[in-house]
């Protein structure tokens, strides 16, 4: 993504927070005609030896995975908190529009997960981030309907091989902080997120 160097973050630990807050990701491939191809899935973070690992599945009717499988290197966007910027948070009058986000992005390398073991594992690590107390009832499906809801999923690990961070919050623009901050802090819940990030990166003003 285009990353000036004032917006670009290169801190894991942020990095893994906006993944793990904002689970919710674009996974991106290239289908058979080579054009690009997206689900939208809630992903896992694990970390191994440094690298982040990301696990998820996908409907077994869901040509993704065989996209995978036939090019395993593939693109997972993670969007955090984002907001309109108006131009009134400046002093003058020559400005225009823009919108603040955060965003993280991964470049990964797919391995398909097909096994009734695997695809387990990976369901219980979905659980445990989402609804820990749901675990114990899927134990109680008993393993004949949960081989069968398995059979319609394919799962994938995806590694990690990069990843860039993104932080767009005007920070070059010092003079429209003050004002900026307080829209942010008055506006809706993606709008009070941003501010509050504006605040951890001391740009409130």
């Amino acid at each position: 993504m285009y990353l000036p160097p004032h917006f670009k973050n290169d801190d894991p630990a942020i990095a893994r927070e906006l993944i793990r807050d904002y689970p919710l990701a674009m996974l991106i491939s290239n289908d058979d005609e080579g054009f690009p191809f997206v689900s939208h899935l809630p992903l896992h973070l694990d970390e191994e030896g440094g690298q982040f690992v990301l696990w998820g599945h996908c409907a077994k009717p869901n040509a993704h995975w065989r996209y995978l499988q036939a090019r395993p290197k593939a693109l997972v966007v993670f969007n955090g908190p984002h907001g309109y910027q108006s131009p009134k948070i400046y002093p003058d009058l020559q400005r225009v529009p823009s919108w603040n986000y955060l965003a993280v992005h991964c470049k990964v390398e797919a391995r398909l997960i097909e096994d009734n073991e695997g695809k387990d594992r990976l369901l219980k690590k979905l659980i445990g981030d989402h609804e820990p107390a749901y675990a114990q009832q899927w134990i109680n499906l008993g393993e004949e309907y949960q081989h069968k809801m398995m059979a319609g999923i394919v799962g994938f690990e995806l590694r990690v091989t990069s990843w860039e961070c993104k932080l767009k919050l005007n920070q070059h623009r010092k003079e429209s902080h003050a004002a900026m901050r307080e829209t942010y802090a008055a506006g809706n819940e993606g709008e009070r997120e941003l501010a509050k990030w504006m605040d951890r990166l001391g740009l409130g003003g």
